[in-house]
Protein backbone atom coordinates (compact mmCIF):
# COMPACT_ATOMS: atom_id res chain seq x y z
CA UNK A 1 0.00 0.00 0.00
CA UNK A 2 1.09 3.55 -0.74
CA UNK A 3 0.23 5.90 2.13
CA UNK A 4 1.42 9.30 0.93
CA UNK A 5 0.93 11.35 -2.25
CA UNK A 6 4.64 12.20 -2.55
CA UNK A 7 5.49 8.50 -2.29
CA UNK A 8 2.83 7.86 -4.92
CA UNK A 9 4.46 10.36 -7.30
CA UNK A 10 7.89 8.79 -6.77
CA UNK A 11 6.47 5.32 -7.46
CA UNK A 12 4.92 6.56 -10.71
CA UNK A 13 8.21 8.23 -11.71
CA UNK A 14 10.15 5.03 -11.06
CA UNK A 15 7.73 2.48 -12.53
CA UNK A 16 5.97 4.34 -15.38
CA UNK A 17 7.87 7.58 -16.02
CA UNK A 18 6.17 10.96 -15.86
CA UNK A 19 6.69 14.60 -16.80
CA UNK A 20 3.43 15.93 -15.30
CA UNK A 21 1.66 14.11 -12.47
CA UNK A 22 -1.53 15.16 -10.73
CA UNK A 23 -3.96 13.38 -8.45
CA UNK A 24 -7.62 14.33 -8.56
CA UNK A 25 -10.16 13.40 -5.88
CA UNK A 26 -13.64 12.54 -7.20
CA UNK A 27 -16.43 14.66 -5.67
CA UNK A 28 -19.54 12.73 -6.75
CA UNK A 29 -22.16 15.15 -5.43
CA UNK A 30 -20.80 17.84 -7.80
CA UNK A 31 -19.54 15.47 -10.51
CA UNK A 32 -16.24 17.28 -10.15
CA UNK A 33 -12.58 16.45 -9.66
CA UNK A 34 -10.52 18.33 -7.05
CA UNK A 35 -6.73 18.40 -7.44
CA UNK A 36 -5.05 17.12 -4.27
CA UNK A 37 -1.48 16.71 -5.61
CA UNK A 38 0.53 18.23 -8.44
CA UNK A 39 4.07 17.92 -9.73
CA UNK A 40 3.54 21.36 -11.35
CA UNK A 41 1.74 23.46 -8.68
CA UNK A 42 2.10 26.72 -10.61
CA UNK A 43 0.34 25.42 -13.72
CA UNK A 44 -1.90 22.93 -11.90
CA UNK A 45 -2.40 24.15 -8.32
CA UNK A 46 -3.66 21.92 -5.54
CA UNK A 47 -7.27 22.76 -4.73
CA UNK A 48 -8.22 23.51 -8.31
CA UNK A 49 -11.39 21.82 -9.53
CA UNK A 50 -12.46 20.45 -12.86
CA UNK A 51 -16.02 19.71 -13.71
CA UNK A 52 -16.24 16.94 -16.22
CA UNK A 53 -19.48 17.63 -18.08
CA UNK A 54 -17.46 18.55 -21.17
CA UNK A 55 -15.72 15.17 -21.33
CA UNK A 56 -18.54 12.66 -21.05
CA UNK A 57 -16.53 9.93 -22.77
CA UNK A 58 -13.72 10.36 -20.28
CA UNK A 59 -16.16 10.43 -17.36
CA UNK A 60 -17.85 7.24 -18.56
CA UNK A 61 -14.49 5.49 -18.91
CA UNK A 62 -12.66 6.51 -15.72
CA UNK A 63 -15.46 7.14 -13.25
CA UNK A 64 -18.45 5.07 -14.34
CA UNK A 65 -16.69 1.99 -15.79
CA UNK A 66 -13.60 2.44 -13.56
CA UNK A 67 -11.26 1.82 -16.49
CA UNK A 68 -8.09 3.66 -17.51
CA UNK A 69 -8.09 6.27 -20.24
CA UNK A 70 -5.05 6.11 -22.52
CA UNK A 71 -4.38 9.02 -24.84
CA UNK A 72 -1.47 7.79 -26.96
CA UNK A 73 -0.77 11.05 -28.77
CA UNK A 74 -1.48 14.77 -28.89
CA UNK A 75 -4.59 14.24 -31.02
CA UNK A 76 -6.11 12.04 -28.30
CA UNK A 77 -5.18 14.58 -25.62
CA UNK A 78 -6.72 17.43 -27.64
CA UNK A 79 -9.92 15.47 -28.14
CA UNK A 80 -10.63 15.07 -24.41
CA UNK A 81 -8.85 17.85 -22.50
CA UNK A 82 -9.81 21.53 -22.75
CA UNK A 83 -6.39 22.47 -21.29
CA UNK A 84 -4.50 20.64 -24.06
CA UNK A 85 -2.50 23.77 -24.96
CA UNK A 86 -1.09 23.98 -21.42
CA UNK A 87 -0.44 20.23 -21.44
CA UNK A 88 1.49 20.55 -24.71
CA UNK A 89 3.42 23.60 -23.45
CA UNK A 90 4.81 21.37 -20.68
CA UNK A 91 6.12 18.93 -23.28
CA UNK A 92 3.35 16.39 -22.80
CA UNK A 93 1.53 14.61 -25.60
CA UNK A 94 0.59 11.27 -24.07
CA UNK A 95 -1.59 10.61 -21.04
CA UNK A 96 -2.66 7.75 -18.83
CA UNK A 97 -5.56 8.39 -16.42
CA UNK A 98 -6.18 5.60 -13.93
CA UNK A 99 -9.01 5.50 -11.38
CA UNK A 100 -8.21 4.75 -7.75
CA UNK A 101 -10.86 2.52 -6.21
CA UNK A 102 -11.73 2.61 -2.51
CA UNK A 103 -12.47 -0.37 -0.28
CA UNK A 104 -16.20 0.22 -0.86
CA UNK A 105 -15.72 -0.26 -4.62
CA UNK A 106 -16.30 3.41 -5.45
CA UNK A 107 -13.91 5.75 -7.24
CA UNK A 108 -11.83 7.85 -4.84
CA UNK A 109 -10.07 9.73 -7.61
CA UNK A 110 -7.83 9.55 -10.63
CA UNK A 111 -4.07 9.46 -11.23
CA UNK A 112 -3.09 11.66 -14.19
CA UNK A 113 0.22 10.58 -15.67
CA UNK A 114 1.59 12.57 -18.63
CA UNK A 115 4.78 12.58 -20.66
CA UNK A 116 6.02 13.29 -24.18
CA UNK A 117 4.08 11.87 -27.10
CA UNK A 118 5.05 8.23 -27.64
CA UNK A 119 6.23 7.70 -24.06
CA UNK A 120 3.49 5.25 -23.08
CA UNK A 121 2.16 1.94 -24.35
CA UNK A 122 -0.16 -0.78 -23.06
CA UNK A 123 2.53 -1.94 -20.60
CA UNK A 124 2.64 1.61 -19.17
CA UNK A 125 -1.13 1.51 -18.64
CA UNK A 126 -0.84 -1.86 -16.86
CA UNK A 127 1.95 -0.52 -14.61
CA UNK A 128 -0.17 2.54 -13.77
CA UNK A 129 -3.15 0.32 -12.93
CA UNK A 130 -0.99 -1.75 -10.57
CA UNK A 131 0.12 1.43 -8.79
CA UNK A 132 -3.46 2.75 -8.58
CA UNK A 133 -4.53 -0.53 -6.97
CA UNK A 134 -2.21 0.30 -4.05
CA UNK A 135 -2.96 4.05 -3.90
CA UNK A 136 -6.27 4.22 -2.01
CA UNK A 137 -4.62 5.04 1.36
CA UNK A 138 -2.64 7.93 -0.18
CA UNK A 139 -5.66 9.38 -1.92
CA UNK A 140 -7.88 9.00 1.14
CA UNK A 141 -5.30 10.91 3.18
CA UNK A 142 -4.79 13.56 0.50
CA UNK A 143 -8.48 14.16 -0.07
CA UNK A 144 -9.32 14.74 3.60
Amino acid sequence: MIDDLNELEETVRREVGVRLFTVLAWVPERRALRRVHSSHPVEYPVGGEKTVEVAQGWLATCIERQEPYFGRDRAAVREIFADHELIESLGCGSIVNVPVIGTDGGVLGVLNILDAEGSYDDDSVAAAQAIAAKAAPALSGGAA
